[in-house]
């Protein structure tokens, strides 16, 4: 190994120790999540089980990828916090415990075979649902106290503090948005009207859930889909910083990128998620699939993609 390739690799160490010291429990469960992540993939290819019609080990394995980027995130995000140190820390334990409990729930809940949303058809099963409301809970409350905390901190750079700031309040928005899973479908209506016991709440909007759904997210593509919008609030927290570090890096090259305009950029990209986020939230509550949009949402999503075109150009220019 050459004299370069031994710095890159001391590097890429230093590196990963320093990141491993952001918020010890935070990345303690990020690697546990990856691990779970690598084991959820063999059992894709391994279990052919199904639960709801989906394979059984689908659902623990986009937890665990999703924990894996929200705890990363979270404890770099920690580290930007000037203020109340010690509160952070707690609140992002809080995060990574409730987090966990959570996505162990699931997979456990996979392992037996069994549906861990919306099921209460038996006992146990009624206390892991219960169980994992509770460490929803919690994960939303330490996450607000973050996003506090972050709104107090002075970060320097204009674009990164918009980024980070908005970021976290619109992935509180996506967790938020998870409640509307909690209603029950028109079928679970006419259930408990008639006084049987059914399942209270569903990820599909028109249609019944278990039906023909996308690749690797199991997204519906016959109806509407309360995942999508969940999920798409909640990567807030990663998109809007990655655009903030791709400005910099432009900012290298292109003059024109001063701080001010980055800044800019950064809420008007801000904005247009957040008008991407109320887009398939509409979407999905029409019982629409995300995959067959009809006139209207095309032409909303239009709307949008030419207010962002106009945008940028008028930031720029």
């Amino acid at each position: 190994m050459t004299t370069l390739q031994h710095a890159s690799v001391a590097s890429v160490a230093g590196s990963a120790r320093r990141a491993a010291r952001w918020h010890r429990p935070l990345m303690l469960v990020a690697a546990v999540m990856a691990v779970l992540a690598v084991w959820s993939a063999a059992g894709l290819l391994l279990d052919d089980r199904l639960v709801g019609g989906v394979p059984v080990w689908l659902k623990p394995f986009k937890f665990a990828v999703s924990f894996v980027l929200y705890c990363m995130t979270l404890a770099w995000m920690i580290t930007l916090v000037e203020r109340r140190k010690r509160l952070a820390h707690w609140a992002g334990t809080a995060v990574a415990v409730s987090g966990a409990f959570e996505v162990l729930l699931i997979a456990g809940q996979a392992a037996r075979g069994r549906a861990s949303h919306f099921n209460s058809t038996t006992p146990f099963d009624d206390f892991v649902w219960t169980a994992m409301g509770a460490t929803i809970s919690v994960l939303w409350v330490g996450t607000l106290i973050l996003a506090v905390l972050l709104f107090r901190s002075g970060i320097t750079d204009r674009a990164n503090r918009w980024a980070v700031r908005l970021g976290v309040v619109l992935s509180i928005v996506g967790m938020s948005l998870g409640t509307l899973m909690l209603l029950p479908s028109a079928s679970q209506r006419e259930k408990l009207a008639a006084g049987e016991d059914t399942i209270i709440g569903a990820h599909s909007v028109g249609v019944e859930d278990g039906g023909s759904g996308m690749l690797l997210t199991g997204w519906s593509t016959t109806g509407g889909d309360l995942r999508i919008p969940h999920f798409v609030g909640l990567h807030a927290l990663q998109l809007l910083p990655v655009l903030a570090m791709l400005l910099a890096l432009l900012a290298r090259r292109t003059p024109r990128l001063t701080p001010d305009r980055r800044a800019r950029l950064v809420l008007l990209g801000a904005a247009l998620f957040t008008g991407l986020l109320a887009l398939v939230t509409w979407q999905a509550l029409r019982g629409q699939p995300l995959i067959h949009p009809d006139t209207l949402t095309l032409t909303a999503a239009g709307l949008l993609a030419s207010a962002g075109a106009g945008g940028t150009a008028a930031i720029l220019r």
